[in-house]
């Protein structure tokens, strides 16, 4: 019998079988056992069907007790028993992957913590990261370390840059909102800073990109490169870099902040990846639907 099911990890919606054991979510891998299916199932068969057809269905489902295979890297979407926080000293390749799903408020997004468990498979499976030095943030998380609230955030950033030295490669990723408010220093070209939301920014307030750029850009010294990718709103000069690629006209546009301050680094290359420009927003949205 083929019914809805509501992943618990990725809340995506997906029809699953009550004649097998378990059920493997199609969009984050989950195994989920499908003891407490069954019995919904079965409650809601006690009043729609006769008795006869139970007996047939009770027959079916006996028969069918061959166990599905695990899907292939399924393990890598669990989140580990460790916290990379607890590494002392990572060294080589680390990340801070943030995925932020505003689930109990009007404006939630759907698509962020699938986007963070994608760009850490990518990372351990394509660039060989280890997962130990990779900081995965959501509001899944059983570490109280890992929520991705601004305290924990700014903390996280810190840890990334933290004794880094020549030949590390540092990422940022952050899937979530972004907002702007108006700039009083006057770094800014057009007026405003861009800021990203943790998921208790209504009470502690956004990071601006100020904050950002201080904590992971101001520090890499020479040697060490910074690849920060921005899945946000407003979210094109978030690392307040001096210079912004324009991709129609094909050139560097200098982005200097009119004060007369500087925006550099320490000796190292940061590189920021953005969804849009800072006067535009970004859609959560599916590929089917984009």
């Amino acid at each position: 019998m083929e019914i809805k099911i509501v992943c618990q990890r990725c809340r995506q919606k997906f029809s699953g079988s009550t004649n097998t054991e378990t059920v493997i979510c199609p969009h984050c891998h989950l195994v989920i056992p499908n003891s407490a299916i069954r019995k919904r199932s079965s409650s809601r068969e006690h009043v729609r069907t006769s008795h006869p057809l139970r007996e047939k269905l009770k027959k079916i489902l006996r028969a069918s007790t061959q166990k599905p295979a695990a899907a292939s890297g399924s393990s890598s979407t669990n989140y580990p028993k460790f916290c990379a926080l607890d590494n002392s000293s990572p060294s080589g390749q680390r990340a801070v992957l943030c995925g932020i799903s505003y689930k109990k408020w009007k404006y939630n997004l759907k698509g962020t913590i699938n986007d963070v468990l994608n760009m850490k498979d990518l990372l351990i499976k394509t660039y060989k990261f280890r997962e130990e030095n990779i900081l995965v943030l959501t509001e899944e998380q059983s570490d109280s370390r890992l929520i991705p609230t601004k305290a924990n955030i700014e903390t996280c950033l810190k840890w990334l840059v933290k004794e880094c030295r020549k030949g590390d490669s540092l990422v940022f990723y952050y899937s979530g909102h972004g907002l702007r408010q108006p700039d009083v220093n006057r770094d800014e070209i057009d007026g405003f800073d861009e800021t990203i939301c943790p998921v208790d920014f209504l009470k502690e307030g956004m990071i601006l990109d100020n904050e950002i750029y201080a904590t992971i850009v101001k520090p890499l010294p020479e040697g060490v490169t910074l690849h920060a990718i921005v899945d946000a709103c407003h979210s094109g000069t978030i690392l307040d870099l001096e210079h912004v690629y324009d991709k129609e006209k094909r050139m560097w546009i200098d982005n200097r902040p009119p004060s007369g301050a500087r925006k550099l680094t320490s000796g190292g290359k940061a590189y920021s990846i953005s969804a849009c420009e800072d006067h535009q927003v970004a859609a959560d949205t599916s590929v089917r639907n984009s």
